[in-house]
């Protein structure tokens, strides 16, 4: 079975082990940090011009995949609303001792209310386990992309990357 974005539109463990995106556990459990799981070598750098502490690099060459600057990435999550791939999330290791934090792109209606019990799933919409929305975020400068920061298990922060879809309310 063939695996990887180009054939199941979710990146593999091996694809995302060679992404320069991606900040090492250690600055993961420093506080909020961008994860760039953008696989693919395509003409694209939004997440790049969003940054305003030019934590990512993509360059010259628009195709080049984006590079973490971990150090300089506050974690401020524009670059979140910023990715038309959805390919980015802010992990925080240390909102709580036993949760995460993740935030990541939310384009559904209806949109979750902070405290509200969610189901949290992996990039294949998958469950992993039960969290709890923490925020949500819908600035102007996120151009109607909502980011949903969701609580989860701390050893679930590294396969979290959305909720299940709610369901919509009858008319």
């Amino acid at each position: 079975m063939k695996e990887g974005i180009m054939y199941t539109g979710v990146p593999s463990d091996k694809e995302l082990a060679a992404c320069p995106g991606r900040p090492s556990r250690e600055r993961m459990e420093k506080g909020r940090v961008a994860v760039i799981e953008c696989v693919q070598e395509i003409p694209c750098n939004p997440c790049e011009a969003a940054c305003r502490f030019h934590a990512i690099h993509v360059g010259e060459q628009i195709t080049a995949l984006p590079r973490l600057d971990e150090e300089a990435c506050t974690g401020c999550g524009l670059c979140v609303a910023a990715c038309p791939g959805l390919a980015i999330t802010i992990v925080d290791m240390a909102y709580s001792d036993t949760e995460a934090a993740v935030d990541f792109p939310f384009e559904y209606i209806p949109l979750p209310k902070p405290g509200m019990k969610v189901e949290a799933v992996n990039r294949r919409g998958e469950v992993v386990c039960a969290g709890r929305i923490v925020s949500i975020k819908k600035p102007a400068a996120y151009a109607n992309t909502a980011v949903v920061s969701v609580a989860v298990p701390k050893e679930a922060a590294d396969e979290v990357r959305s909720i299940k879809r709610l369901e919509r309310e009858a008319k």
